[in-house]
């Protein structure tokens, strides 16, 4: 511990020399015990102090330095004393902040040559093709290419549209006899593709116009870009057959020989739907002899056709036989029902059935009309157990019934003397808002008679006769002699 007192004194001097009034005399004392320094200047902060030039201070390794000591805390002082009396500089915390940050940055290098050359890339031509060969010339565009793909847009929904195409119909229809249909499809020449034109022609077909087809069709052969066309000539040959208006020459089998596929089948569909059964199996035999495959479709329409007669059923048999020959058919749900209909009136019935597994194999759902055609076939044979299995079919599928489904499933029960289930789908019908026709009348008079419900038959007769049906004179007998 240091202590200094300070105090005036008096002391002699000798003669001679100059006294000095006052003087300052300082003791100092020191004691056997340190003192430690207080605790708020233990570990007083010093002023940051700038690095040494030429050092990094990240490649400096971290100090390893120990707690400090007692004889830190004296050089410590020492340092405040020598710093309290000698007057240096200091430095302010934004300057060294600014030399410290001129040795954290890369060391700036001296510029090289600015404007430097680089080499050209190569052109695209090198890596597609040889060199040697000239470029292709891009194609100008006059126009925006805005309208040119709404222009192309706009050809492409016009020349496949059913509206379009149908009003082009209907504007020739409306012509005079004078005018030709040039009129109207010159206007409209740019926006027509190849096959265009065989709706028009078969709408007019249907308007009762096949003079103006004929037209179409001569008009379209001078076209470049429409002509030649199958499917115009065989929607203008289709109009012309149903029509009657399709010259025939005499020499029929070199005619067919040269004409496509799609132009034979039009020529036999138009005369099925005209009428002409016999020129149909004239052209179908030329085409069966030169070994040309037609359409499924194709023999379904005449077989259902040659049925409607049963003079003609003769020429229905060797069709079912080149049908059933074929390893694929290619036959629609109406094509198998009509085939179903004609072979049920022939007594074919194992075609019916061949026809309804081979349906079912396709991943196809049958519908009710097919459900039905099988339920009377199996009527017919008398095999009214299998039928049954199929109404259990029809209401397992969800399957709607229409009033014809009701009519043979009723007739199924009545054979089946199943009073309970045909009084049910008797209710059911009426549900479904069908009137009872005349023989489903008879059917139930019949199974109530059978079944001695008296009552019921009373009951039938007044709602027969209010529904306007007069009741035969063998069932009203029956009926007295019952009562």
């Amino acid at each position: 511990m240091y202590c200094t007192f300070s105090f005036p004194c008096v002391y002699f001097v000798p003669v001679g020399r100059i006294c000095c009034n006052y003087r300052r005399v300082t003791l100092a004392a020191h004691s056997k015990r340190r003192r430690p320094p207080p605790k708020d200047n233990r570990y007083r902060p010093h002023p940051k102090q700038p690095p040494e030039f030429g050092v990094n201070l990240f490649l400096k390794k971290p100090s390893t330095t120990s707690k400090p000591t007692e004889d830190d805390f004296d050089i410590v002082e020492e340092n405040d004393e020598e710093e309290d009396e000698n007057i240096g500089v200091v430095w302010e915390s934004d300057e060294i902040e600014a030399i410290s940050s001129l040795f954290q940055g890369r060391i700036p290098q001296k510029p090289g040559k600015l404007h430097r050359e680089r080499p050209l890339p190569l052109p695209a031509p090198y890596k597609l093709r040889p060199l040697g060969l000239p470029k292709p010339k891009a194609q100008v565009k006059l126009t925006a290419p805005a309208v040119v793909s709404s222009r192309a847009s706009m050809a492409k929904k016009v020349y496949k549209s059913p509206s379009f195409l149908v009003g082009l119909a209907r504007e020739m229809s409306r012509l005079g006899p004078a005018e030709d249909v040039s009129k109207v499809l010159g206007k409209w020449v740019q926006f027509l593709r190849k096959g265009s034109l065989s709706l028009t022609i078969r709408e007019l077909g249907h308007m009762g116009f096949p003079e103006r087809a004929l037209q179409t069709f001569l008009w379209a052969q001078n076209q470049p870009h429409l002509f030649p066309d199958d499917w115009i000539l065989a929607s203008t040959v289709e109009v012309l057959a149903r029509n009657h208006e399709l010259r025939i020459p005499f020499n029929i089998d070199q005619y067919t020989g040269l004409a496509s596929r799609a132009v034979l089948e039009a020529m036999i569909k138009g005369f099925i739907k005209g009428g002409n059964l016999r020129l149909a199996w004239k052209v179908l035999i030329v085409a069966r002899r030169d070994k040309r495959m037609l359409d499924s479709s194709i023999y379904a329409k005449l077989i259902l056709e040659l049925g409607k007669n049963p003079d003609r059923h003769r020429h229905v048999l060797p069709l079912l036989d080149e049908l059933g020959e074929r390893d694929e058919l290619n036959l629609s749900q109406q094509d198998c029902t009509a085939i179903m209909k004609v072979c049920v009136k022939m007594g074919k019935f194992e075609v019916v059935e061949s026809l309804f597994s081979w349906f079912k194999q396709s991943t196809y759902q049958p519908s009710v009309v097919m459900f039905t055609s099988v339920i009377h076939s199996r009527y017919t044979e008398k095999k009214y157990r299998e039928a049954l299995a199929v109404v259990w079919e029809m209401e397992s599928s969800n399957c709607l019934f229409d009033l014809p489904a009701y009519r043979v499933v009723i007739k199924l029960f009545v054979a089946l003397n199943d009073l309970s289930r045909a009084m049910r789908y008797f209710s059911k019908l009426k549900e479904a808002g069908f009137s009872p026709t005349f023989g489903l009348y008879k059917d139930m008079l019949q199974i109530y008679m059978a079944s001695g419900r008296t009552a019921k038959c009373k009951e039938i007769c007044k709602e027969a006769e209010i529904a306007g049906f007069k009741l035969d004179k063998y069932l009203v007998s029956q009926i007295n002699e019952n009562l």
